[in-house]
């Protein structure tokens, strides 16, 4: 046994093989003694192992002796590997396929450099060194300057830090299927609330207005847009909710239709959405 190829029962599945894959992608090797082809493959994944020296863990399970475990993942026959990452199966082959077939299998799961340099920014990032992660993600943009992931996570810490011309040019230069993906068009849609929030008055310019005039329900949107540009959601919320409530067709429908937008930046759930959605029914009927 090498310390990167295994043997796994029920009793240590958990923790050398759902815990591990959570930093290191875990390879599952289904086998039995019974079996020609796993006496092919086997040794070629332990040969493999040692030549990838910690880039994956190979979890060697005999299939009849862990029956469980090979129910557990729906093993129909053997050999099967499974490729495990966070916790959950990602790929899987059966039979004893030639080396080079393998090796493409293992380097799908392996993050390349700039991947890994994309991952540890994520980890600055939260927390709370944006600065540091900007710079990891400089690094992987230049081992991979077509990495679309890097300039998404870079435009994302951008407008965190109040940056938004920076982070519009990022995304700006993604392709037009990427800017597809609901991820980007949550974080245009933050983006505009930005760009807009720049040109704003200051929040206690609009809360003075407000407080002269309860419904002066321009300053309430502008109010409302400020506090989404800083992430103030809930804030945000109820001025929108007192537009509809005093005026419903102020500007068209504005402010049901941009709790509706909000609602979509919050991932359309948790609590505080499911809270002003009712809101905002009763006020509607």
């Amino acid at each position: 046994m090498s310390l990167y190829a295994l043997d796994v029962t029920e009793a240590d599945f958990d923790q050398q093989v759902i815990e591990a894959s959570k930093t290191t992608p875990v390879i599952i090797d289904f086998w039995a003694e019974w079996c020609g082809p796993c006496r092919v493959l086997k040794p070629m994944l332990e040969k493999l192992a040692a030549e990838y020296q910690g880039k994956f863990i190979l979890a060697k399970i005999d299939s009849d002796e862990n029956a469980r475990i090979a129910g557990r993942y729906a093993v129909r026959g053997i050999p099967t590997v499974i490729a495990i990452v966070n916790g959950e199966e990602v790929d899987r082959f059966s039979g004893a396929l030639p080396e080079g077939q393998v090796r493409k299998f293992l380097d799908k799961l392996i993050p390349s450099p700039a991947a890994e340099l994309r991952r540890q920014a994520a980890e600055r990032y939260h927390q709370g060194d944006a600065p540091g992660a900007l710079k990891l993600l400089g690094e992987a943009s230049q081992l991979d300057p077509e990495d679309t992931d890097t300039r998404l996570l870079a435009a994302e810490i951008l407008l965190h830090s109040g940056n938004p011309a920076e982070a519009r040019q990022l995304i700006d230069s993604l392709p037009p299927v990427k800017r597809m993906e609901d991820k980007v068009a949550t974080l245009l849609a933050r983006l505009e609330f930005a760009e807009k929030g720049q040109s704003l008055p200051g929040a206690e310019e609009l809360e003075n207005r407000i407080r002269q005039d309860e419904n002066d329900l321009a300053a309430r949107l502008e109010l409302a847009s400020l506090h989404v540009a800083r992430e103030r959601y809930e804030a945000a919320l109820e001025q929108l909710l007192q537009i509809v409530r005093r005026d419903r067709a102020f500007q068209d429908d504005i402010g049901r239709k941009t709790m509706l937008q909000v609602f979509q930046l919050l991932g359309g759930e948790g609590e505080l959405v499911s809270r002003y959605r009712k809101l905002l029914a009763s006020a509607l009927y």
